[in-house]
């Protein structure tokens, strides 16, 4: 069951100033952990009265209690553990910090994971039916276990690389089963690693490497699609794929003509949130491969500054890609969260509420 709406969200949202002091102070040993939660609660609360307010029909805790949109959660599975490499992730003139996830064990499902904590406390704000939590693809996480000398830590756990192709999908997927008894019917997927593959400098140095790049895609979409096989009906997975999104810089560059014959016609998928908000994410050809039981969510508007876009120019760039996809099957949101870490994007909070308010505008002009 396919749970989109015309006017989407991507689910990060800018941390306030307070809580970026109390985690400050947190990770500094100055305060306790109730302390932080406690500050963490009464954000997330004000956040959610900022989404009604909007009149969003979907709602996300802004990720305030997750440093990282992906880490936080790699390091809540049992076999993950937080280390610090020697360089963080190169983005567009900016270099991330060096924080990262490898193996201390076999990885398993942790009943104790954090975010069953973040979605719960959010179904005491709002039904669980609106909540669409966010977690970090599979293919995500098996892409932070080889990176650099991480892999090195592989071979003291597994034997065969099977074997941990295995773990991840099988702890994924009773992950997302508990999410599901707690209430959870919508959740996304995001994952980075096919905006990676898109990149034509990426695929030239890992071809010169003697990469199977192709190998590689087929790996990505069956741990994704091994992650969500044979879930309860009613419960909606959609995944989002963009290029790096840092405090307003970006990892990536290139379109989805090299993924979309498998991301789109393999992954498993309801609805595919795509990053479409300049040139760097090509054309929209490539959603010709999307089958025509799926739904895409254009991000059309940036969510890394605060320039608004043009309203007429948005539009007739929906109506261009409506020639690949039925108007019917698609939604418009913003091309990422505007914080995926921490750090956030370089725009402010009222230019963030004033992007969601121009993508409510678009669809109720398309579609009413």
């Amino acid at each position: 069951m396919c749970k989109v709406n015309r006017y989407e969200i991507v689910g990060s949202f800018l941390r306030p100033e307070v809580l970026k002091e109390v985690r400050a102070a947190f990770e500094a040993k100055e305060i306790t952990q109730n302390e932080l939660t406690e500050v963490e609660n009464t954000e997330i609360k004000k956040l959610v009265e900022k989404q009604k307010a909007a009149d969003l029909n979907v709602f996300s805790d802004g990720e305030f209690r997750r440093s990282y949109w992906h880490l936080d959660f790699f390091w809540g599975l049992n076999g993950v553990e937080h280390n610090v490499r020697d360089q963080g992730y190169l983005f567009q003139g900016e270099e991330t910090r060096a924080d990262s996830a490898r193996l201390d064990g076999k990885i398993a499902f942790n009943p104790e994971h954090p975010v069953f904590e973040e979605f719960s406390f959010l179904t005491e704000l709002v039904p669980a039916e609106k909540i669409r939590h966010s977690i970090p693809a599979p293919a995500q996480l098996h892409s932070e276990l080889v990176r650099g000398d991480n892999a090195d830590k592989i071979a003291e756990f597994y034997d065969e690389e099977e074997d941990l192709y295995q773990d991840i999908a099988k702890a994924y997927r009773e992950t997302i089963l508990h999410l599901y008894e707690l209430g959870a019917r919508q959740i996304k997927l995001d994952d980075c690693t096919w905006g990676m593959i898109a990149d034509e400098n990426y695929s030239k140095t890992k071809y010169a490497e003697g990469f199977d790049l192709e190998g590689l895609k087929k790996l990505y979409v069956r741990l994704n699609n091994d992650a969500i096989v044979d879930l309860p009906e009613d419960l909606s997975i959609t995944t989002h794929v963009c290029r790096g999104n840092y405090h307003s810089t970006w990892a990536a560059s290139g379109g989805y003509e090299a993924v979309g014959e498998t991301l789109f016609g393999q992954e498993n998928a309801d609805a595919f949130f795509l990053e479409y908000d300049d040139d760097r994410s090509g054309d929209f050809a490539p959603l010709r491969n999307l089958p025509a039981d799926k739904k895409v969510v254009l991000g059309l508007i940036t969510s890394k500054n605060g320039q608004l876009e043009d309203k007429q120019t948005i539009i007739d760039r929906i109506k261009e890609a409506s020639q690949y996809v039925s108007l019917d099957r698609i939604s418009l949101s913003p091309q990422c969260g505007f914080a995926s870490t921490e750090e956030g994007n370089i725009l402010t909070e009222e230019d963030q509420w004033k992007k969601l308010q121009l993508v409510k505008e678009i669809t109720e002009e398309i579609w009413g």
